[in-house]
């Protein structure tokens, strides 16, 4: 293991509820109902767009991208507004985890979230500089379940160090707390470690590796367990 990736909401900040109220009253007034079973029965992990356009598509059979535009920018101020007030935090765990990891991993973050909301959570806290990359939904146009996010991810790592030997897909760890994060991480070739902080065990079986959280967890100790 060389590398870990980790998804954002629902891995290291405890925000998923947050993004979820506000992108259905985003929808609502749209005239689209999400309710809380079919989000995270169906939709948790994708990205926003990626679902407006499903949703959307299921209502109008096609997606109007006027509508879809607005949507996307609703929930993005929505939830700016939110955290204005009650700014996201991360899991109290994860801030050891990573301290544990740096140095020895080369870590990054790769989300289906906006990097302006990746970047408030962080701010100011100790693992703010830790990722050497970081790659969102502003970076990749498709989202999770495809692979192309933490594909693109890993490009990135080996663009930063270029001289060989570059980091391979098989390499890298996947931290994800979805079903769709898990697809993508497989699909793309790499090890998956699900925590289920958003999902019940049972429902994360896919993935390699399935913890309850990171408390406690020493990355070298995954390295042994996985690779």
């Amino acid at each position: 293991m060389r590398a870990i990736i980790f998804d954002f909401n629902g891995v290291i900040a405890d925000d998923e509820m947050s993004h979820f109220e506000c992108f259905q009253q985003a929808l609502s007034e749209a005239g689209l109902v999400l309710s809380k079973k079919e989000y995270y029965g169906i939709y948790l992990g994708m990205d926003e767009r990626t679902c407006a356009a499903a949703l959307l598509t299921r209502r109008d059979g096609r997606c109007d991208p006027a509508v879809h535009a607005r949507i996307i920018e609703r929930k993005a101020a929505l939830f700016q507004n939110h955290t204005a007030t009650c700014p996201a935090a991360l899991f109290p765990w994860v801030t050891g985890f990573v301290e544990r990891a740096l140095g020895h991993y080369r870590l990054a973050i790769a989300s289906g979230g906006r990097r302006e909301q990746i970047l408030a959570a962080l701010l100011g806290t100790s693992i703010e500089d830790a990722f050497e990359v970081m790659v969102s939904a502003d970076d990749c146009a498709v989202g999770k379940p495809d692979p192309a996010l933490y594909e693109f991810t890993l490009r990135q790592l080996n663009a930063r160090r270029p001289r060989p030997p570059l980091l391979r897909c098989s390499e890298c760890l996947v931290i994800e707390d979805s079903r769709a994060g898990i697809q993508a991480g497989l699909q793309a070739g790499m090890f998956v470690l699900a925590v289920a902080t958003t999902y019940p065990a049972s429902q994360l079986t896919d993935a390699h590796l399935v913890l309850p959280t990171l408390d406690g967890i020493d990355p070298a100790d995954l390295a042994r367990r996985l690779f």
